[in-house]
């Protein structure tokens, strides 16, 4: 379940990461540390990875930021980091760069009588997540999926 303050953080520092040319991937609040840990994962857009020192830049105008908004009150410590390749496809960029991959994908409930589907990708809309399985076209709910990962599969 994600902390209340991370959609605030996530508003707090994507205009900063984009100042420094930097795209914020993901925030977790993990407060059964002491002190707390605050870790927001980057990407740069511009590269294929990205290094310390992207993460340095970030770090050093978030903080500041962050102390200046005073949401979080307490002590914690500011981990910045890559958040490396993932198998799960999350961002419209993931959607897209991945396009025509195999997919496993995860419902919360049945579509079709199905709770997990594998195919290839086609695309997201606002909608529906489109695949393909063995040449046929399948449009599934965005409100019914749960996860969609990369799949060793092939569809």
């Amino acid at each position: 379940m994600t902390h209340p303050l991370i959609p605030q953080v996530i508003e707090l520092a994507a205009p900063i990461a984009n100042q420094v040319g930097l795209e914020i991937v993901d925030a977790v609040f993990q407060t059964n540390q002491s002190p707390p840990i605050l870790r927001v994962d980057v990407r740069n857009p511009a590269q294929e990875d990205t290094g310390l020192d992207d993460c340095e830049r970030l770090s050093v105008a978030l903080i500041e930021a962050l102390d200046e908004s005073e949401l979080i009150p307490d002590a914690y410590v500011l981990e910045v980091s890559s958040p490396g390749v993932s198998d799960i496809l999350s961002s419209d960029r993931d959607f897209q760069v991945f396009k025509g991959f195999p997919v496993e994908v995860k419902l919360s409930e049945p579509h079709k009588n199905k709770l997990v589907w594998q195919g290839s990708l086609v695309g997201r809309d606002e909608e529906k997540l489109s695949l393909t399985l063995k040449g046929r076209p399948i449009k599934i709910p965005r409100s019914l999926v749960q996860s969609v990962q990369l799949s060793t599969e092939e569809a």
